[in-house]
């Protein structure tokens, strides 16, 4: 595949460079048939490849094809780059932008980068690649302070919806809102962990591999189905892991963990969870 990328690239003249970056290069990434071929095709005229199904064709027979630059919802980013994401039938998936040569230096700041083709010599040479760009950043004062506030602020919204047996609304709440802050916590107790010094993986894919087995076990508890005992008993683990993780961080940091918060909130989430379907007021 990158012997066809190169041709591809080596016998039109109107691509320059070509780069690849993600974790194709990263050496602490492990190996897999899924891995996407994330290339850029450094170009003098980025027009002629828009929309144009007989360029992409030599790379194989497209199982699905997307082109942001051409949807709506996400909206495009309209910065003169175009982009074919491409998964084809083999298994083997390309994502392929075509970015103008006056766009290389912010491509290549990526930590994950190497050059493949340079017909110019317009690069610079780059140092090894490295997942330096990946890594956790340590947490201020005030981003610990607002995670906390937010954890237990959106958590009553799932207890609300649990309440009034509101299942799509709950699990929104519960495995977007309130999940969102439970993994912030769980990548700065990560970053302590590790020294700040290993990447945790997109959405904490890595976290398996380096997370204590007890933090892991009680992560895979906070996912639930959809009947609203297991879900009640996810929230309050979910509950349960931000506390440990949330004291833990703080206390490394010197923060202060809100603890009235959280005892607050938890028992009015027991308090929730008991009250009776026809109950007209809340207390």
């Amino acid at each position: 595949m990158l012997d066809l990328i190169l041709n591809v690239a080596e016998n039109d003249d109107n691509i320059r460079a070509v780069i690849m970056n993600g974790s194709r290069v990263n050496p602490h990434a492990k190996k897999d048939p899924f891995q996407d071929f994330d290339i850029v095709y450094f170009v003098r005229d980025v027009e002629p490849y828009k929309r144009n199904k007989t360029f992409i064709s030599p790379f194989g027979d497209l199982m699905i094809l997307q082109t942001p630059e051409d949807m709506v919802d996400p909206p495009p980013d309209n910065d003169g780059h175009y982009t074919y994401l491409m998964q084809f039938l083999d298994g083997n998936r390309i994502d392929l932008s075509l970015d103008s040569l006056d766009s290389i230096q912010s491509n290549i700041a990526d930590s994950l980068t190497v050059v493949l083709l340079d017909k110019d010599h317009l690069i610079a040479e780059l140092p090894l690649p490295n997942d330096h760009d990946y890594l956790p950043q340590k947490p201020t004062a005030k981003l610990f302070e607002d995670c906390c506030n937010e954890f237990w602020w959106v958590s009553t919204y799932a207890a609300k919806g649990l309440w009034r047996d509101e299942l799509t609304y709950t699990k929104y709440m519960l495995d977007v809102a309130v999940r969102e802050q439970l993994m912030k916590m769980l990548i700065w107790y990560f970053g302590v962990q590790t020294d700040f010094q290993k990447s945790p993986g997109k959405m904490g894919k890595y976290f398996k591999q380096y997370l204590d087995s007890e933090i892991w076990r009680r992560l895979e508890r906070t996912y639930a189905d959809s009947q609203p005992e297991h879900i009640w008993e996810s929230l309050f683990v979910m509950g349960d892991l931000f506390r440990r993780t949330g004291q833990y961080v703080a206390k490394h940091f010197g923060f202060n963990y809100p603890e009235q918060d959280d005892r607050s909130v938890t028992n009015y989430l027991h308090h929730i969870r008991k009250l009776p379907q026809n109950a007209e007021t809340i207390y």
